[in-house]
């Protein structure tokens, strides 16, 4: 199979790479949902992307990055200034979006950090990963360790700073520290240096961090050059090592923060997009979505997922069996579990307010009342979204009235051209497909999809584990797999026919009679 023949978007990906330029950055590769699946650098990234997208490479590559390029929808690239650059954006993008065909970056590990607190009675330099809010002085992150080391060891002995751990050392430490017996510290412990000048140094050590000060490289140059008159070629070679180091700690690097991010996904941005999208009165910082999963007539669940501000509120998840709902029947599936979920805080409100049950005003106003009194939020959400079309949204807005919610905004999002449908509209809304709005519901809608999906399989997993099925010889796991997918309960399985049974593929008559034999005989026994 070809790439193009995998995907169907190869050849525009391919004829994008006539933009990519010859030169060093990062590249970020998104699915269809505009998810980033992967991100990486290079120095040259239209050669890296090639690798990719071109037709014959996918005949080429291992599985792992065939799926990659099979996935892809689009992709994006960043330059950068150096490869120590590079490394510190990617290492960035990866921790901050966990890209699922990612591998390096996944764990906790941070670049290195210089962190020194200025408020300390003598300030000292130390490295450290975390970066706190705690009112120290912090630079970097730096990519390379082992030059950022070798500099500040440098900068110490160039400006007399100390190494030792105390907060304030005293006589007693400086008794047992050989840092200025060699040189390597001013001893401000036992005043050999005033307190005054020990922080000017220390000012003039962070302008050499920042890049901003060149007095120390000069200093070094200039001995460098004195080194190799004398034939000293071992020193001077020393000195040009740290110079190299020096000036890529003290290069000036940008620091990439979330604002930075090359990621469309801006959640507030997106929730006010949103807002304006739909034309709404007000943000919608609280929103629930709802989505249902069915597998066989008899095995149906459902799931509400929380945002807030636009990102998961996962505490506030919940998960539904559906329990009155007769075979597939998304439409009643959703009434109920849309009932189920608004009934219950609305008793659970007025349980808590029980003066709520004697207002004239709808429920949800005389909830929005009593929680502006309190200074509270109200539990009901600023917008509701059912995963489906038309029929979802009518049944939908059929609970919400018959609990007197009257007003509750509410729409529904169908998948295959996702069209947004709104009550007593019948033409639906398109949003661009590159819109922050489209792509928050896409995100909210997805997750109750993945909910939904998982716990559906949880319950098929567990009731195959307890199945009473596995007594019986010639029932496989498959096999039993099938059987309560469609049956949904070994109830079910008993009440049925030899003929039912047999229908199911994998069954033959001989084990169907077998299985109901087994079945009538421990029911008996029971």
């Amino acid at each position: 199979m070809s790439g193009t023949a995998a995907n169907p978007n190869a050849i525009a990906l391919h004829q994008k790479l006539r933009d990519v330029p010859h030169k060093p950055g990062v590249y970020v590769i998104r699915d269809r949902f505009a998810k980033i699946i992967y991100v990486g650098k290079a120095r040259d990234l239209r050669r890296r992307l090639s690798n990719y997208f071109t037709p014959s490479s996918r005949n080429r590559v291992d599985l792992k990055t065939r799926a990659l390029i099979d996935s892809a929808a689009d992709y994006e690239w960043h330059l950068v200034k150096s490869d120590a650059e590079a490394v510190l954006f990617e290492g960035r993008l990866i921790k901050e979006w966990r890209p699922k065909y990612n591998i390096s970056f996944r764990d906790d590990k941070r670049f290195l950090l210089v962190r020194v607190q200025l408020s300390d009675p003598i300030p000292r330099f130390e490295l450290t990963r975390l970066r706190r809010e705690d009112g120290a002085r912090y630079f970097g992150p730096f990519a390379n360790a082992g030059a950022l080391r070798t500099s500040l060891q440098a900068i110490r002995k160039q400006f007399g700073l100390r190494s030792c751990r105390p907060l304030e050392p005293t006589e007693r430490d400086f008794k047992h520290c050989l840092d200025h017996v060699i040189k390597n510290c001013s001893a401000p412990c036992v005043a050999r240096i005033s307190r005054e000048d020990y922080r000017s140094r220390v000012g003039q050590a962070c302008e050499v961090l920042e890049g901003k000060s060149r007095e120390m490289t000069a200093l070094l140059e200039e001995e460098m050059e004195r080194a190799a008159e004398k034939l000293d070629f071992e020193k001077a070679a020393s000195i040009r090592n740290l110079l190299k180091d020096l000036r890529e700690t003290s290069k000036p690097m940008r620091r990439f923060t979330r604002k930075s991010l090359p990621n469309s996904i801006n959640p507030q941005g997106d929730v006010e997009e949103l807002q304006e999208a739909l034309g709404m009165d007000r943000l919608p910082r609280s929103m629930e979505c709802f989505d249902i999963s069915n597998i066989s007539d008899n095995h149906i669940v459902a799931s509400m997922v929380r945002f807030r501000d636009g990102v998961p509120e996962r505490e506030s998840y919940r998960r539904y069996r559906i329990t009155t709902t007769k075979g597939q029947n998304d439409f009643a599936s959703m009434a109920e579990v849309i009932r189920r979920r608004y009934r219950r805080l609305l008793l659970e409100a007025a349980k808590a307010s029980p003066e709520l049950s004697e207002s004239q005003e709808s429920p949800a106003d005389a909830l929005e009342r009593k929680s502006r009194l309190h200074k509270r939020e109200s539990p009901l959400p600023d917008l509701v979204i059912v995963d489906g079309g038309k029929g979802q949204l009518g049944m939908a807005c059929r609970e919400l009235q018959a609990l007197g919610l009257h007003n509750q905004p509410v729409i529904g999002l169908a998948k295959e051209f996702e069209e947004i449908y709104r009550p007593g509209e019948s033409v639906p809304v398109r949003l661009d497909k590159d819109s922050g709005a489209l792509k928050l519901l896409q995100r909210i809608r997805d997750e109750a999809h993945r909910v939904a999906n998982g716990y559906n399989e949880l319950l098929l997993r567990r009731r195959i584990s307890e199945s009473a099925l596995d007594e019986i010889q010639g029932v496989s796991e498959a096999r039993k797999k099938s059987l309560l997918a469609r049956f949904g309960s070994i109830t079910r399985l008993r009440k049925s026919t030899i003929d039912d049974l047999a229908d199911t593929p994998g069954i033959s008559i001989t084990l169907a009679a077998t299985i109901l034999e087994h079945l009538n005989k421990k029911q008996s026994q029971g």
